[in-house]
């Protein structure tokens, strides 16, 4: 990697250039031996800004309308409440997405036994109910996913003992990512319940505020559309995001046999200045573990 420049100049000046956001690196003095003033800061700002300008003029030298029939469009209050949102978690966070599918016949098999006690009928219990007592299971082993960056503090972390899990609700107004809380000390059917009254809640817009904030981790299913494998962006301050795809057939070499099975794709976007790779992998592991035969007996109704 090449080494910054020798640069001349006093700190009011450095100060002074970090507050307009300029490198003070590529910054060329004026003043003997090179030495860079506020008045070299503020020429080099505001060419970079007649720069973007010409650049700007350069796209809006023809409008859309100008190559055929064009329709001007309001953006949903909900997305443009979430795009800054989602802008900062971008620009902020260095995103990785690690992708791995995980063997979830079992689980169907057992999904599609349950019944009612009382009634003897069918239980629906959606599988993104067994997605999230799974990923707390794999949250307390691998508590560094239930953690943000401790702005105030640098260099220092904030990991949390609680479990509360983001789900990112599709509506016509927009997705929309509420919390269920406490999901380690809740059965399938209360946190089954649970979900369908969030989604409600949110499809009508009559979900509180403050159920956006204060999140472990959070999961984004595709499985009700289709799609397998995708890069969700992380729900900052999180430090993790799962992306869950649709689940497919696929034929699994077992004991030298090949067998029919149901797979899960899993996206998990993960923030590398606290998680790395390996870390991501054996959390996956853990995920699928968890998503399996050993684990989907033991969920309590």
């Amino acid at each position: 990697m090449a080494k910054d420049k020798k640069v001349f100049t006093t700190p009011n000046v450095r100060k002074f250039a970090r507050e307009l956001g300029a490198n003070i690196n590529e910054i060329k003095g004026t003043e003997r031996k090179g030495r860079i003033t506020n008045d070299d800061v503020k020429n080099f700002v505001n060419n970079q800004l007649n720069q973007n300008n010409q650049i700007e003029n350069l796209k809006n030298e023809f409008s859309h309308s100008d190559f055929g029939e064009t329709e001007v469009k309001e953006i949903s209050r909900v997305k443009k409440l979430a795009a800054p949102h989602l802008v900062n978690s971008w620009q902020t966070i260095p995103h990785v997405t690690h992708h791995d599918e995980a063997d979830v016949t079992e689980l169907e098999e057992f999904r599609s036994s349950l019944t009612d006690i009382n009634t003897g009928e069918k239980k629906k219990i959606s599988p993104l109910v067994f997605i999230i007592k799974s990923l707390v299971a794999a949250l307390k082993k691998y508590p560094n996913f239930n953690s943000s960056i401790d702005q105030i503090n640098e260099g220092k972390m904030t990991l949390k003992k609680y479990f509360h899990i983001g789900i990112a609700v599709d509506t016509e107004h927009g997705l929309m990512v509420p919390k269920i809380r406490n999901v380690e000390g809740k059965k399938l059917n209360q946190i089954s319940l649970e979900l369908k009254d969030i989604s409600d809640k949110c499809r009508k817009l009559k979900i509180d505020k403050k159920e956006f904030f204060g999140g472990s981790m959070t999961i984004t299913s595709l499985g009700g559309i289709g799609g397998s494998f995708f890069t969700p962006i992380i729900n900052y301050p999180e430090v993790a995001i799962l992306g869950v795809g649709r689940n497919y057939y696929k034929q699994v070499l077992i004991n030298n046999q090949f067998q029919k099975r149901i797979m899960l794709p899993l996206s998990l976007s993960y923030d590398h200045r606290i998680i790395d790779g390996a870390e991501a992998a054996r959390f996956s592991n853990e995920l699928k573990e968890n998503l399996g035969k050993n684990f989907a007996y033991k969920l309590a109704i």
